[in-house]
């Protein structure tokens, strides 16, 4: 009987290192979020108030859904410019149902969503079995559903909806529950970082030092209980930001845990050693749009909902927003990189921007120069970043 593996604790330089390099696009867009709030709170006392800074995770919820998705689209090495349009039929046709054919909130929601997976099956079909190029394929969906919005809608807004489905978008958790969500998020922390070690130490990778892990554990928990205490000084956790941290948790385990996210990885960073190492290309591609499509059904449903009506011009922009929050995130255009957390994380600096220069009365034209600006540097800092590794 073999003896179990000892685990290896690194320590001085070399741990330094390893931080170093694994952590430093995470660090870097964590500091550009805190270097973004601080400025806006120096130039009004407006923005770190828990009433705004809940109405900023109210706004932000809608393009973290939509970022999600296009994570995972990015990944695969693929685009999707219909998502807002998408959004905007999606929620449109929930509308009405709701408001003119008398529809209950459970049916509404299932059609929608059924509808946003089969709109991602019809694109992901073009894309993967017809070889049209995505970034075709969906700047033709974005005008089509354009138009269906439109002719569904007759060109009006629909409104007002059911409270039920208002629920969904506007409202929030009672305190009580949001401090025992939190008590479950910290007890989740806990376990799940003891779970790794366990799994490290058993076959015999690094350990991190006890300390590092249970420092990590301490700050991780005092910002969930900070981040719950600051909400129910205003009202509790908007619903919409609860639904953003369960479809999060939900991608990031299938990005990182199954079979199905390590291929889409696999194959956006080399597809044809994807197609080489037996994995079904057509198919992985097909899924993606498949989950990207119901996940701007899913946006558009809170869209709707926070909005109390469904609008013609409902989801304008919103693919670019998305786009731009995968890339500020850390997910790379070419394909094979990305997470969820680094595009929630950008979907959160964007809606930053967005309320702050609008608390600042900036005018609009400068919202977009600003955030089309950050765009590019975004996507220079990936290409200067992949230059300098494979010059390593």
């Amino acid at each position: 009987m073999s003896a179990e593996p000892k685990p290896k604790i690194t320590t001085g330089p070399a741990r330094k290192i390893i931080w170093f390099k694994m952590d430093i696009r995470a660090y870097s867009m964590i500091a550009a979020l805190i270097a973004i709030w601080l400025l806006f709170s120096f130039m009004s006392d407006a923005f770190l108030t828990p009433r705004n800074l809940s109405n900023l995770f109210l706004q932000m919820s809608v393009t973290a859904i939509l970022a999600i998705g296009m994570v995972l689209v990015i990944v695969a090495g693929q685009i999707d410019l219909s998502v807002g349009s998408i959004l905007g039929f999606t929620g449109g046709v929930a509308a009405v149902l709701n408001v003119w054919y008398d529809w209950n909130t459970i049916p509404v929601i299932l059609v929608t969503v059924l509808l946003g997976a089969v709109i991602g099956f019809v694109q992901g079909w073009w894309v993967a079995y017809r070889a049209v190029p995505a970034f075709i394929v969906t700047l033709g969906g974005m005008l089509i559903y354009r138009g269906l919005l439109l002719m569904v809608s007759r060109s009006q807004t629909v409104a007002p909806l059911d409270p039920s489905l208002r629920y969904v978008g506007q409202e929030y958790v009672v305190p009580v529950l949001g401090y025992m969500l939190a008590g479950a998020a910290v007890a989740f922390v806990i376990l799940n970082t003891l779970r790794k070690r366990r799994a490290r130490r058993k076959y015999g990778f690094e350990l991190d030092p006890m300390m590092l892990d249970a420092g990590k554990v301490v700050l991780t928990a005092m910002l969930i209980l900070l981040f719950v205490l600051v909400m129910n000084q205003y009202q509790g956790i908007p619903v919409p930001f609860i639904i953003v941290i369960v479809l999060a948790l939900v991608f990031t385990f299938i990005a990182k845990h199954t079979v199905f996210g390590r291929q889409v990885y696999a194959l956006g960073g080399n597809p044809e050693a994807a197609r080489l190492s037996g994995i079904n290309i057509k198919q992985r591609l097909l899924m993606v749009f498949v989950l990207n499509g119901t996940l701007a059904a899913i946006a558009g449903i809170i869209y709707t909902s926070r909005l109390n009506a469904g609008t013609t011009s409902a989801g304008e922009m919103m693919e670019l927003d998305a786009i731009a929050a995968c890339v500020i995130g850390g997910t790379s255009l070419m394909g094979g990189a990305g997470t969820i957390i680094g595009a929630v994380i950008g979907a959160l600096v964007m809606a930053s921007l967005d309320n702050g220069m609008s608390i600042m009365n900036l005018d609009s034209y400068w919202q977009f120069v600003v955030k089309g600006s950050i765009l590019i540097l975004a996507v220079w800092i990936d290409i200067y970043s992949r230059q300098r590794k494979n010059h390593v």
